[in-house]
């Protein structure tokens, strides 16, 4: 296969624009005898004569270069508009950027930014992976990603953060549990309780730190790899859940079985739900533009204040079973 180089192409399609290779090389700040041999590769890229150099007589483009000629500015047009489109200089965002969502948030997060960003980016093609960290952290160190949203816990360095709201460890409970008649739950209360772990790193490491931060150690009776097992398991009533504070999300199982949100007191592993990106790396204009709107959508999401825990167990107690 032919090959030539852009810079080739507009050297050439230069060339027109001058009477005499000369004029078009002091023009170009190109010795002549440089720009002679750029053009010479190039017609051996092409395999044909594409003008004809002589002093006396000028420049002057052979048929076949007039045809060459007109084909590369083609090129060149479609590659200074395909910059422009991947840089938003157009006013209009295209191409393509792929997220990373952490599992256990990503319902609670993924169908507001799928269906918001699209109306004002349409032309951006987002693809979503979902995971836990020891998916989308190699994921993203290996380019596979251009952005993840994590909960900012058990990082390791090398990237690049941005919150986008604040998230902090609750007890889910069974609604007819002792505990669930409580406006708040102590950690030492739950310690003796079988917990339902939610096994995904770094939930099981940051709920053991948090046991441990008070000398408590969990009494677990089972794990979990997704949070709708963990929520439904609750809704059994086999044991209690400790998950972090989300948006969007309804205290009910998918069985239709409520459950009981309880913030603890005192508070456990206060974090952010973030966005993250490789250190020392630029985001393209599609994942900022991305990052922006999420940040924007979720920038009120914060955890629930007294009045409202207490107004929510109001609602627990008179949820039917």
């Amino acid at each position: 296969m032919s090959k030539f180089t852009f810079r080739q192409l507009e050297l050439f399609v230069a060339l027109a624009e001058f009477p005499t290779l000369s004029d078009a090389a002091a023009s170009l700040h190109f010795s002549e005898s440089a720009l002679s041999q750029a053009i010479t590769r190039l017609e051996r890229a092409v395999g044909e004569q594409l003008c004809i150099r002589r002093k006396a007589r000028g420049l002057q483009l052979t048929p076949a270069g007039e045809y060459f000629a007109v084909r590369a500015r083609v090129l060149l047009k479609g590659a200074e508009d395909l910059l422009a489109e991947m840089a938003g200089a157009t006013g209009q965002l295209k191409g393509p950027v792929k997220l990373g969502c952490f599992a256990s948030f990503a319902a609670s997060v993924l169908p507001a930014i799928l269906d918001g960003f699209p109306r004002i980016h349409p032309g951006v093609d987002v693809e979503v992976v979902v995971g836990t960290h020891d998916d989308l952290l190699p994921a993203l160190e290996n380019g596979r990603l251009d952005l993840a949203i994590v909960y900012d816990m058990e990082l390791p360095p090398g990237f690049q953060r941005r919150t986008i709201y604040e998230t902090e460890l609750q007890a889910v409970l069974p609604v007819d549990h002792p505990l669930a008649l409580q406006e708040t739950v102590d950690l030492a209360q739950l310690a003796t309780e079988p917990l339902i772990m939610y096994d995904a790193s770094p939930s099981p490491a940051n709920t053991h730190r948090a046991f441990a931060e008070r000398g408590l150690h969990p009494r677990i009776v089972a794990n979990m790899p997704q949070i709708i097992l963990v929520q439904a398991l609750v809704g059994r009533g086999l044991g209690y859940g400790l998950l972090m504070s989300r948006p969007n999300w309804a205290p009910v199982t998918l069985e239709g079985l409520p459950v009981a949100v309880r913030s603890l007191a005192p508070p456990a592993s206060r974090t952010t739900m973030s966005g993250i990106w490789l250190e020392g790396s630029r985001l393209s204009p599609r994942a900022q533009a991305l990052l922006d709107f999420t940040a924007d959508t979720f920038r009120q999401t914060r955890s629930p204040t007294q009045q409202e825990t207490k107004d929510r167990h109001k609602h627990d107690r008179s949820a039917p079973r």
